[in-house]
């Protein structure tokens, strides 16, 4: 077999060819880091305790994945599993976990046979140019406290990307 320089040079530019379809192909997309979460983990703890409420709070990344769990002194051990369900919720359903509380409270009950649904208050998507990038949860309060600290850390992310 002989191989002259007009098939090598074919060849290469068949393959830088195909290398270009494909990076064409593929998009660009904001991603959660350790630090930003954790940033986004302070802004929701201080509104906890600006409150005197014991939390934990957790975060995702767009695949679900936990980035950061914090959970203060004195916060029942079962805010553990509630805040990282609540948090998954709001990423796999795209929505507030109040928007999935409030069918349910319609009436709506078949809701509860979703899998994986935690259809209470405190969890919310995180957003960054208009996409979903991860989700915070944050359990040990009531509803409505739930969530006042979760919009606190989501809201911490706004800041950042504003900056």
């Amino acid at each position: 077999m002989i191989i002259t320089f007009g098939k090598i040079l074919g060849l290469a530019v068949a393959l830088s060819l195909t290398a270009g379809t494909v990076s064409a192909q593929l998009g660009e997309k904001k991603t959660l880091t350790l630090a930003v979460a954790k940033q986004i983990a302070a802004a929701a703890e201080n509104e906890a305790t600006n409150n005197k409420f014991t939390m934990v709070i957790a975060i995702l990344d767009d695949g679900g994945n936990l980035i950061y769990l914090e959970r203060m002194d004195e916060t029942q051990l079962a805010s553990i599993e509630i805040a990282k369900g609540k948090a998954h919720t709001a990423l796999a359903f795209k929505r507030p976990t109040k928007a999935m509380e409030d069918i349910v409270a319609g009436g709506r009950n078949a809701i509860l046979a979703f899998p994986g649904i935690i259809p209470v208050e405190g969890g919310l998507p995180l957003i960054a140019d208009g996409k979903i990038i991860g989700a915070i949860g944050v359990s040990g309060g009531t509803s409505p406290q739930d969530g006042t600290v979760a919009k606190a850390g989501a809201d911490a992310l706004a800041k950042i990307l504003s900056h």
